[in-house]
């Protein structure tokens, strides 16, 4: 197993197989990972360091997505608000990114990654930043006003099963649940 798993508790490595959808050679694996964003000087304390959020945007997993920002925002329990991560932080992320993860939990964290204003519906300004993130924002990418406007409309008119103007959880979790791609697309692979 090498030197991280002697870092890493047989107790815990058991309690975090139980409590992820990663198995053990994944967690060690996010183990040594997490570690290596760390100084040198702090590798072997890692189950109790934070890691600030400007090292985890540098994993290739994450520095290209349009949603990086919004991923370390939303699997921080940082008290400060500076999204940095524990190695709990970091093992629920690749848990939920991980192809074991079950639809459900993907579409939950899916959800509140693209509700950029964290009040629990997607309105109109969370699609339009979903849909800027999802085109690149470039000027030779961004949509006219009225094609953002009819996007954002055909979005409701098929989410929006309440009719109230926004897309709650249920409803985004209905819809995901009628995309099978959804799933295989939402992931990070170690």
């Amino acid at each position: 197993m090498g030197g991280s798993a002697s870092l890493l508790p047989r107790e815990a490595l058991g309690e975090y197989q139980e409590l992820t959808f990663l198995s053990k050679q994944e967690i060690l694996l996010a183990y040594k990972r997490f570690s290596e964003l760390l100084p040198k000087e702090e590798r072997e304390n890692a189950c109790s360091v934070r890691v600030p959020k400007s090292q985890i945007l540098k994993l290739p997993e994450l520095r290209a997505n349009p949603f990086q920002h919004r991923i370390c925002h939303v699997f921080s329990t940082s008290d400060n608000g500076d999204d940095s991560m524990s190695f709990e932080d970091f093992l629920d992320m690749l848990s939920v990114f991980s192809d074991s993860a079950i639809l459900e939990v993907k579409s939950h964290y899916a959800f509140r990654i693209f509700d950029f204003d964290d009040d629990g519906i997607l309105d109109r300004k969370d699609l339009e930043k979903l849909v800027n993130c999802l085109t690149g924002q470039g000027e030779d990418s961004q949509l006219s006003n009225a094609e953002m406007e009819q996007l954002i409309q055909n979005i409701l008119e098929e989410s929006d099963i309440d009719k109230d103007g926004t897309i709650n959880l249920s409803e985004f979790q209905l819809v995901v649940s009628r995309s099978p791609d959804f799933a295989s697309s939402f992931k990070i692979v170690l």
